[in-house]
């Protein structure tokens, strides 16, 4: 066995921005851009607002979701972590969510201690590559067992990022790791609700919490991942857990290789693959929905039990409805902010269509994408007989194969901060976050300038 959360507290202790490869700049500019677009769209939305009221937080160093009011750093990361998860539109990799935890979680710390570009491009680094360690450990998939693994890791990963934005030594930065795992949760029964980007702000939360509490000498396990009793036996689905294998952070980089998949659309991942192959189909076959008998979606059995809403009534629910998500391609010819309203949902004619899609599991496994099936295929069967199939779809456009242009980049933040009625200026706070390196200090990003 070996100590996986020391040796994870001696990379985070030691990494510096100069060991950071180039090529995960980018990662790390997309991370940081397209997480505070999908926060400043999300900013005003239930979640979001009814937490903040709820805790109605102090002033204090950290903004929240880049407005006039202020609050202490670990209210601002919960608060910011949950709007940046309510619409789902934030990015995808390591079985989950990174950047919607990592983010909000380094923003409002750097705030607290005036970190600059490239120490808040270090500590996402960091909590990216601890989290990506734990992942490669446990061949399983965590949705099946009932966990959020965004909920579960993302604590963990923002206590990483936090510890070494605090400069903790590698000791206190395994203990913060320790608190982190210590405060994992996160159930795939309240994916639909608000409780799921809950999870997200929750986990921001802990990760502040874990560093200071470190940094305050509190106390933890230092075993705590790799223990018998410890967070990867504890949370894995069938006991198949790595705890050999040494931790090779900060010498083979993940986020090289996996790098992250930034959403077109705003709903659950899971439904991507097929609603790149329907818009494609009517691309080439304009249907009515009228003319629709029925249509069919294959996807990979563990996205059929993640896509848990088959008659969603709320925008909410149906950002988790692959029939929803078929139903809203063919009526508006897309699946977008504007698709996921209450009214839109509601629609005789979606619903119609809802009640026509089925959902079909496919038990093959794709060796390179675990939980997906070699290929996800839509079939429409029309009333007059006619089959009409999909492509194969394989990767989705945004994701490491087919990523997203720095002008598509542009595009989707600056349609987010519309959508969130942000006041901030939002051009020059894109380029600010895709130039991070060259910020001398988080005060001087756009809508980050609070001395108080």
């Amino acid at each position: 066995m070996q100590d996986i959360t020391r040796a994870l507290g001696a990379f985070v202790a030691n990494l510096k921005f100069g060991a950071i490869p180039q090529e995960a700049h980018e990662v790390i500019h997309t991370g940081f851009a397209d997480c505070v677009g999908v926060m400043l769209a999300g900013a005003h939305e239930p979640p979001t607002t009814l937490l903040t009221e709820v805790l109605n937080p102090t002033a204090g160093p950290a903004t929240l979701v880049f407005g006039s009011r202020t609050a202490q750093a670990p209210e601002a990361a919960w608060i910011n972590g949950v709007a940046a998860h309510a619409l789902d539109y934030d990015d995808v990799a390591l079985k989950g969510h990174p950047s919607t935890v990592l983010v909000p979680a380094i923003l409002a710390e750097a705030q607290a201690l005036g970190s600059s570009g490239a120490d808040m491009m270090t500590a996402y680094a960091a909590g990216y590559e601890v989290w990506a360690d734990l992942t490669r450990r446990d061949p399983d998939h965590y949705h099946s067992k009932g966990w959020h693994p965004t909920g579960i890791l993302g604590a963990i990963g923002a206590a990483a990022a936090c510890a070494s934005l605090h400069g903790l030594d590698a000791e206190r930065a395994a203990v913060a790791i320790s608190l982190g795992a210590s405060q994992s949760a996160g159930i795939m029964a309240n994916f639909g609700t608000m409780t799921k980007p809950f999870h997200a702000g929750r986990s921001a939360h802990s990760g502040v919490m874990a560093a200071r509490l470190a940094k305050a000498g509190f106390t933890a396990s230092l075993d705590a991942l790799e223990h018998p009793q410890g967070f990867l036996s504890a949370v894995s689905p069938a006991g198949r857990i790595d705890v050999d294998t040494p931790v090779a952070a900060g010498r083979e980089w993940r986020m090289t290789s996996l790098r992250l998949s930034v959403k077109k659309y705003p709903l659950c991942f899971c439904t991507h693959r097929a609603l790149d192959g329907m818009l494609d189909l009517l691309q080439t076959h304009p249907i009515r929905a009228e003319d629709i008998e029925s249509i069919l979606a294959m996807t990979s059995r563990r996205n059929t039990k993640v896509l848990r809403n088959h008659a969603p009534q709320t925008g909410l629910e149906a950002k988790f409805s692959m029939e929803f998500a078929m139903a809203s391609c063919v009526v508006a010819g897309r699946a977008g902010l504007n698709e996921l309203t209450d009214d839109f949902v509601q629609r005789p004619l979606i619903q119609d269509l809802i009640r026509k899609v089925e959902v079909v599991a496919d038990d093959a496994e794709d060796p390179n994408m675990p939980g997906y099936s070699p290929f996800d295929r839509v079939t429409v069967k029309l009333r007059n007989g006619q089959v009409i199939e999909s492509r194969e779809v394989v990767t989705v456009r945004g994701g490491p194969e087919e990523p997203l242009s720095h002008e598509h980049l542009w595009a989707k933040f600056d349609d987010c901060a519309t959508a969130g009625a942000s006041t901030v200026a939002a051009r020059q706070l894109f380029d600010a976050l895709m130039h991070l390196e060259s910020v001398p200090s988080v005060r001087q990003i756009p809508g980050l300038a609070v001395t108080s």
